[in-house]
């Protein structure tokens, strides 16, 4: 083969690389949104005009966890010194619903906060977003990576320690890093034990994994409810949305919807909202 040859060759193979990996998106304009979702292949950041939340009032029965977030946060996005957090414990008891309610609670202050959400899957990329975010020095920003857990083998954890520790540029000073996970130590209890148990040196064979809990500053746990907790979201929703039901028979119905459901939890009491709302002919906005 020519030199000329190879050279057209070595041309269209690059001109085919580059149309199967378009160069990432430019970086949006912050002051378009308030939050934004992270996408890869191509690296992008999308705007969400309108958020999923709730109001931070709505929230019931996590009154310990809420006023420590909400604290962390506002030093945060006041400039001050602030640690990442995790949230972990019972499903459905409103802990991605406590960022994003708390995150909406200081931009309503006029506080230049953006939320960023963060899929599990796409930790590996993290380090080209932080570099992103780091370019952007009038705005800080909330990280959220909501239901993160690690399973055997599951390597994603080490790209996590770049938002955590951030390596040797450090975590830009504008980025904090908050998750959600329904495990303490972000991975099942059962394989910590068994690599604890056939490593030749069981404490190094886990200290890696489990001390990825550790590095957050602030460890904020979330129980289940109890009946009189779980009325009261019930009742604090029907207030807020106008929905008119006497207390008998808010009691009645609801502890029979949580018996079908098997549990009590803010997602179980929304879900029965749901329901109330629609019977009644009340619209949830």
């Amino acid at each position: 083969m020519s030199k000329s040859t190879r050279k057209k060759s070595l041309k269209r193979i690059a001109g085919a690389l580059e149309r199967m990996s378009p160069p990432p998106g430019k970086a949006p304009d912050f002051g378009a949104a308030d939050a934004f979702v992270w996408h890869v292949e191509p690296d992008r950041l999308v705007p969400v005009p309108q958020v999923s939340r709730v109001d931070l009032s709505l929230l019931i029965g996590v009154d310990r966890s809420r006023d420590t977030l909400l604290a962390n946060t506002e030093q945060f996005a006041r400039g001050l010194p602030a640690n990442n957090a995790l949230l972990w414990g019972a499903r459905g008891m409103g802990k991605s619903s406590l960022v994003k309610a708390i995150h909406s609670t200081l931009a309503a202050k006029g506080l230049p906060l953006k939320i960023v959400e963060l899929q599990r899957e796409d930790l590996p990329s993290v380090g080209r977003l932080l570099a992103l975010l780091r370019n952007a020095p009038d705005c800080r920003f909330l990280l959220f990576c909501d239901d993160l857990s690690f399973s055997h083998d599951d390597q994603h954890y080490k790209s996590l320690k770049a938002v955590l520790d951030g390596g040797i540029e450090g975590r830009p000073e504008n980025v904090v890093f908050y998750a959600t996970s329904n495990r303490r130590h972000l991975m099942p209890r059962d394989m910590i034990e068994n690599e604890r148990s056939s490593a030749i040196n069981p404490s190094e064979a886990v200290e890696e994994k489990v001390s990825l809990s550790d590095r957050f500053g602030l460890w904020l746990g979330f129980h289940p409810c109890d009946q009189d907790e779980f009325l009261a979201m019930i009742r604090g929703y029907c207030d807020h949305y106008g929905i008119e039901i006497s207390d008998e028979e808010l009691r009645a119905e609801a502890i029979e919807w949580q018996a079908t459901r098997g549990a009590r939890s803010g997602r179980v009491a929304w879900q029965y909202v749901t329901d109330l709302a629609g019977r009644k002919g009340v619209p949830l906005v």
